[in-house]
């Protein structure tokens, strides 16, 4: 159960979970791969279409005067020259940062054009030193109000932020108005071959306008990959392109799967580490629950769950203990009922056993005593007997035949009261000194009969508790018994025994001692050692079995033992209490 467990759950939650991770880790890396590259592109498609609406929006706001484009950057020059000039006298201590923002947020991207108009108009030495100046205090182009932007400035912004190179042409002179550079040869000649319809056969347009276009070109002289942008701006005289490389592009993406692959197989590692340690915990108290489930499998119900959460597996572990106690108190009752059960079953048993065994018992020592009386019958009845001696021998026999069945009868029925409870035991006190006594005396002609010598010394009264018609009659079967298995010096001696609680009845007889095997079997109805002899006192093997009733129902023991000289039958009785010392048995 251990085994699968571990395997079932915890294995189990950790393939989910890295199989999940590795499946997002794999989407991600698949999206980058297939859609990231697009997705820029998508962007700086917008990005470009962005810059032109701002750069045309410049165009017309400084133009709306008449004033040329051309003029309108010269000045934005001058002026961010002279304000580079008194920068430079002041020294960076007097710097008023925010003082003509709108030049000083600008990073320049002058072109050579520029720089000779620059020189002519004041001298400028070039826009390098200002830039370098500048880029110390220029703000983000969107915390200023539109108005506040130069052209300059703003196609700055552009180029610096997002790489975009820009050429502004004058379509009606020709003219360079603003270049990119070292390219700017090479952008005025591309634009003007657009323009004309010439090149352009590697061109995919991305967006379309009615004054511009936004496309990706592969340019031959390079061997890479441009997104550029050509048209003419609102005020239909100026052209333009823009170029931005989509090298940068495929390199950032490149990048990113990449680093994503990293992020994804440490996270990998990581993640496998982490579900180790968090499935260990939750795994731990199941396989405790396992355990307490393989102990009350095999009934152990004192195992219990000693978890304190409150979680799904304390109350599993709670309900288990609450079903491991009702199952030991049912199991348990279970078991009594089925002891019960059981002891009604063998107690059925040994009832048929012993009614069985008690008809062929009764069968058996009826047989003789009813042939022996229909014999005789028979034979009165046929005049076999003329003489009075005969008849009365006849007559006699079958008297003496007829009397041994009554006893019987009776015996069996007194043994039937005392076994199933018909007869009820009527405790009181009496001396057995003196029931012994009486016994005796009653008994002298049958003693006398039997030439026995009877021997019985009370040494005063000697009180029990006790049925004292039953004990009687116990006393008279072994007196009965004594009398008919004499032998030897034919002794009979009678003696007491007794302590604070209890009286133990001794009667000995001088004999042959009884066969150990047969010992225990003395007390079983109808059971005899030598049935001959028995037959010729008639005797029927029940009187011991009353004995034997008589004493289970005072619940008190009895027994016999073979001694020197002959055998000795005993019975012990309930002493009744006297005040006194403790007498010496």
């Amino acid at each position: 159960m251990r085994d699968s467990l571990k395997y079932s759950i915890r294995h189990r939650i950790m393939l989910i979970f890295l199989g999940i991770l590795a499946a997002v880790l794999f989407s991600v890396w698949a999206v980058n791969n297939w859609w990231l590259e697009q997705y820029y592109i998508d962007e700086k498609s917008k990005e470009m279409e962005e810059a032109y609406q701002d750069i045309d929006r410049a165009v017309m706001e400084k133009t709306g005067n008449g004033e040329s484009i051309g003029n309108v950057i010269a000045e934005e020059l001058q002026k961010e020259w002279e304000l580079w000039s008194k920068t430079a006298e002041r020294g960076p201590e007097d710097d008023t940062s925010g003082e003509e923002g709108s030049f000083g947020e600008q990073d320049g991207a002058g072109t050579e054009e520029g720089l000779e108009g620059r020189e002519q108009d004041g001298g400028m030495p070039g826009r390098r030193p200002f830039r370098e100046e500048e880029s110390r205090r220029r703000t983000r182009r969107g915390e200023k109000e539109p108005g506040e932007y130069t052209l300059l400035g703003t196609i700055r912004d552009y180029s610096d932020k997002n790489n975009i190179n820009m050429v502004l042409i004058d379509s009606n002179t020709g003219a360079t108005i603003l270049g990119a550079g070292r390219d700017s040869d090479y952008l005025v000649q591309k634009v003007q071959r657009y323009v004309l319809g010439i090149g352009g056969k590697h061109a995919t347009i991305l967006k379309e306008h009615e004054n511009y276009v936004v496309e990706t070109n592969y340019d031959s002289r390079s061997g890479s990959s441009y997104m550029e942008s050509w048209g003419f701006l609102s005020d239909n005289r100026t052209l333009f392109i823009m170029s931005m490389p989509l090298a940068s592009i495929r390199e950032s993406v490149m990048l990113t799967n990449r680093f994503t692959t990293y992020v994804g197989l440490m996270t990998l590692v990581i993640g496998s580490i982490l579900m180790y340690f968090v499935t260990n915990q939750v795994t731990k108290p199941l396989m405790r629950l396992a355990v307490l489930s393989e102990r009350m499998s095999e009934l152990d119900f004192d195992a219990k769950y000693e978890g304190n959460s409150r979680d799904e597996i304390g109350v599993l572990g709670r309900s288990m203990n609450t079903l491991s106690d009702k199952l030991k108190e049912t199991i348990g009752a279970l078991q009594k009922a089925n002891c019960r059960l059981q002891h009604d079953i063998e107690e059925k048993i040994q009832i048929d056993e012993m009614r069985k065994e008690f008809i062929a018992n009764v069968s058996h020592e009826l047989k003789t005593p009813i042939a022996l009386i229909q014999g005789y019958a028979e034979g009165l009845s046929e005049g076999m007997c003329e003489d009075k001696e005969s008849r009365d021998y006849y007559c006699d026999v079958i008297m003496d035949e007829a009397g041994k069945m009554n006893k019987m009868v009776k015996q069996l029925l007194t043994l039937s009261a005392l076994e199933f409870g018909g007869d009820t035991l009527t405790f009181e006190r009496f001396d057995i000194h003196e029931l012994i006594g009486d016994l005796l005396n009653s008994s002298r002609i049958l003693i006398e009969q039997k030439e026995a010598q009877v021997i019985f010394e009370p040494d005063g009264p000697l009180y029990v508790t006790a049925d004292e018609f039953k004990i009687e009659e116990v006393v008279t079967n072994y007196l009965t018994n004594a009398l008919n298995h004499l032998g030897g010096d034919r002794v009979i001696r009678i003696r007491t025994e007794y302590s604070r609680n209890q009286v133990k009845v001794r009667v000995y007889n001088t004999g042959n001692p009884i066969p150990p095997e047969d010992l225990p079997n003395l007390w079983t109805k109808f059971y005899k050692v030598d049935k001959a002899r028995t037959r010729s006192y008639g005797g029927s093997g029940i009187g011991l079995s009353i004995v034997k009733a008589v004493m289970d129902a005072h619940r008190q023991n009895c027994g016999v033992d073979n001694v020197e000289g002959g055998v000795e039958f005993w019975f012990t009785l309930e002493r009744f209490p006297e005040e006194g010392p403790d007498p010496i048995s």
